[in-house]
């Protein structure tokens, strides 16, 4: 059973880890393509999810070598930093699920000053409430004349994605607490390979 149980447990880590890592070079490789094609043209927004990205492999990274070997003081600081982003994930995550209309709007504001080039271009529309037909604006329908106000647009599907982006946020935060119990459980138990005298 003591056998069993440990091999068990490390497997399951090494499992878990593996799949934050390939999460993790998801982020950083789609953030990267998108900011090469010109599909993103803001860097702090760019920047913030490789920089998540690489967060997120380093702590798998540490988890994984920690798992394998049966490490004492690398599974205990993985254990505290993963509880650590589990509570930050879950309040993000319910915040989303949880957010209303008038919340909605203002959020859409404050980012419609850093990202307007991007979300003029991909939704192809001009301006936030009202349209200037003075003004400059990289979307497909400006020459035209027949532009749409982005709010509108937005609005279609910013309660949609808050919702998605919640519930797979909320999705993730139970398998990171799933690896705190894991990592509990297999840094307590006694490798039955090592000296039986040892002290783990």
């Amino acid at each position: 059973m003591g056998c069993a149980g440990f091999t068990c447990s490390k497997h399951s880590l090494c499992a878990l880890n593996i799949l934050y890592v390939m999460v993790s070079l998801l982020m950083i490789g789609i953030a990267a393509w998108g900011k090469w094609f010109g599909l993103v043209s803001s860097f702090q927004l760019v920047g913030g999810v490789i920089g998540v990205g690489i967060f997120l492999f380093f702590v798998a990274l540490a988890g994984l070598i920690g798992a394998m070997k049966h490490h004492q003081v690398l599974l205990f600081f993985y254990m505290i930093i993963l509880f650590m982003v589990f509570i930050v994930q879950f309040s993000v995550s319910s915040a989303c699920l949880a957010i209303n209309r008038a919340q909605q709007d203002h959020l859409l504001e404050m980012g419609w000053n850093n990202s307007q080039r991007d979300v003029e271009k991909s939704i192809n529309c001009c301006g936030f409430k009202q349209v200037d037909p003075n003004g400059t604006c990289d979307a497909a329908c400006f020459p035209n004349h027949f532009c749409l106000p982005c709010a509108d647009k937005i609005q279609e599907h910013a309660g949609k994605v808050l919702h998605f982006v919640g519930g797979i946020g909320l999705f993730f935060s139970f398998t990171e607490i799933l690896g705190v119990w894991l990592t509990y459980r297999y840094r307590n138990q006694k490798d039955p390979r090592a000296n039986p005298s040892a002290f783990l």
